[in-house]
C-alpha cells in the first residue's frame, strides 16, 4: 500500500515538527518514510529571505513561484512512490480546498491513498512559542531583528488566513490535532497505519524535556561474558550505582524508569526518586542461548551465530527474539515518552537502548543493532522541536 499524508494548516502550527515525528516513528517501524517539505523547494528556488508580500495572494509572481514549488515537491513525491516509497508526507499549508484537491487527484490518480492531518491551533502562547523557537531561527530569517522577523511572519500568517478553509469533507480520511494535541479527531481512518499514526499523535506534545540512557552497571554475566541472565551487579557495576546517584545529584529528575531484571533496579537502588518498571525494557530474549558465553553459542550453535551476523535486526533467538521484536514491544514505551512532560532516566539493557536511541537520534533502522550503548556512560538527549541534543558522559573508572 502507498500512503499520503497531506499536512495542513495555518503557519506556526507544528506542521513540520508532526511531519517530522510521523516520519521518524513510521521509519523506526519498518515503513519507507520520507518527508516533502514544499518550503524547502521554495527556498531553493526563489531563495530564502523573501518578505512577507510574496506569501500575499494577489502577489501573481510569489503566487507563480509557490505553485511551481508545490508542483516540484508533489512531482518529486510521485516519483519516490514508484519506486520503494511507502509513505510520503507532503508537507506544506494547504490551506484551501482546491489546493488540496489538485494534490489529492494527482496522488490518487498515480494509485496512492490519501489523507490529511490538520494542525489547529488558536493559543496565542503555542503560536508565540512555535515563533519564537523554530520560524525565527529557520534559513528566512537569518541574521534579522528577532523583532522585525516576528512581525514580519506574523503579517506572513494574516495573509494566509484570509483564504484558509478547514477540512471538512467527511468522505476523506483526515486527522485533525487541536491546539497541539490538547484534542485529536479522526475521520474515516480506513487501513492500520493511519490507525497507529492517529494513536500516536495523540501522544505529542511541543514541551522541551530531556531524557537520559544507562545500561545498568557491570553485571556478573558481563563479566563473564555471558548472554542475558538476570545477574547481580558487579564490584564495577556497584561503583556506576553510586557514581550515577551522584552524577544526579545537581540535576532535576523527575522519574527513573528500569526493567523487571534485578541489575537495572540494583543500578537504581540508590535513587529516592520515582521509580517506575516496565517489562517492555527487558533485554532482548536471547532463547535456547541465554546464559551462554558468546563463544559457547559459537562451538555449541554455529547457524546461529552465522545467521545473527548475516541478519542482526531481523534474526530471532529460538525460543527468543529478535531486534525487531524488541522494536514492536517498545512502541508502547515511546509513546508514554513522547507523552511525559518529565525528565527521565531511563536505565536498561544494550539492545532495548539501542531501539529506544534509534528512534529518538533518528537513526536508521537497519543500523539499530550497532549503535553504540557504552557500559557505565550517561546519555543524554534534549528533545528540541526538530529534533534532539545528545551529550555523553563516562563515568567513572573501574575498581583496581
Amino acid at each position: 500500500m502507498k500512503l499520503a499524508l497531506i499536512m495542513v494548516g495555518l503557519p506556526a502550527r507544528g506542521k513540520t515538527y508532526i511531519a517530522r515525528k510521523i516520519s521518524r516513528y513510521l521509519s523506526w517501524r519498518g515503513h519507507k518514510t520520507r518527508v516533502f517539505n514544499v518550503g524547502n523547494y521554495r527556498r531553493e528556488q526563489a531563495g530564502a529571505k523573501v518578505s512577507h508580500d510574496f506569501f500575499d495572494p494577489n502577489n501573481q509572481e510569489g503566487m507563480a513561484a509557490r505553485r511551481h514549488a508545490a508542483k516540484e515537491a508533489l512531482s518529486d513525491m510521485i516519483e519516490w512512490f514508484r519506486s520503494d516509497g511507502e509513505v510520503g508526507i507532503y508537507d506544506a499549508t494547504n490551506s484551501t480546498e482546491s489546493r488540496r484537491n489538485w494534490v489529492s487527484n494527482a496522488l490518487e490518480s498515480s494509485g496512492v491513498q490519501v489523507a490529511f492531518i490538520e494542525s489547529i491551533c488558536d493559543d496565542p502562547e503555542i503560536i508565540s512559542a512555535n515563533i519564537r523557537e523554530t520560524k525565527l531561527t529557520s534559513p528566512d530569517y537569518t541574521g534579522i531583528d528577532p523583532a522585525k522577523a516576528a512581525e514580519d511572519f506574523r503579517a506572513r500568517i494574516s495573509h494566509y488566513v484570509a483564504v484558509y478553509e478547514t477540512v471538512s469533507n467527511t468522505q476523506q480520511s483526515w486527522i485533525k490535532i487541536i491546539d497541539a494535541g490538547r484534542q485529536v479527531i479522526v475521520n474515516c481512518l480506513n487501513n492500520y497505519i493511519l490507525s497507529r499514526v492517529a494513536s500516536f499523535v495523540m501522544n505529542l506534545h511541543l514541551s522541551s524535556r530531556t531524557f537520559w540512557f544507562s545500561r545498568h552497571g557491570q553485571s556478573q554475566f558481563n563479566v563473564m561474558d555471558r548472554v542475558g541472565g538476570d545477574s547481580r551487579l558487579s564490584p564495577n557495576g556497584v561503583v556506576y550505582s553510586n557514581s550515577l546517584y551522584q552524577f544526579f545529584a545537581d540535576k532535576q529528575l523527575d522519574e527513573i524508569w528500569t526493567s523487571t531484571l534485578q541489575r537495572t533496579i540494583q543500578t537504581a537502588s540508590p535513587f529516592s526518586t520515582e521509580r517506575r518498571i516496565f517489562k517492555a525494557l527487558d533485554e532482548i530474549n536471547a532463547g535456547i542461548c541465554d546464559g551462554l558465553t558468546y563463544a559457547e553459542i559459537e562451538h555449541k550453535y554455529p547457524q546461529i551465530a552465522h545467521a545473527r551476523k548475516v541478519d542482526k535486526l531481523g534474526y530471532r533467538y529460538p525460543q527468543g527474539e529478535s531486534y525487531k521484536d524488541v522494536i514492536d514491544r517498545l512502541e508502547p514505551v515511546i509513546f508514554e515518552l513522547e507523552r511525559s512532560k518529565k525528565s527521565t532516566l531511563i536505565v536498561a539493557h544494550q539492545a532495548v537502548l539501542r531501539a529506544l536511541y534509534a528512534y529518538f537520534a533518528n537513526r536508521p533502522r537497519e543500523n539499530c543493532p550497532y549503535l553504540s550503548i557504552p557500559l557505565h556512560t550517561v546519555i543524554q538527549l534534549t528533545q528540541k522541536t526538530y529534533g534532539c541534543v545528545e551529550m555523553r558522559f563516562a563515568l567513572p573508572p573501574q575498581l583496581d
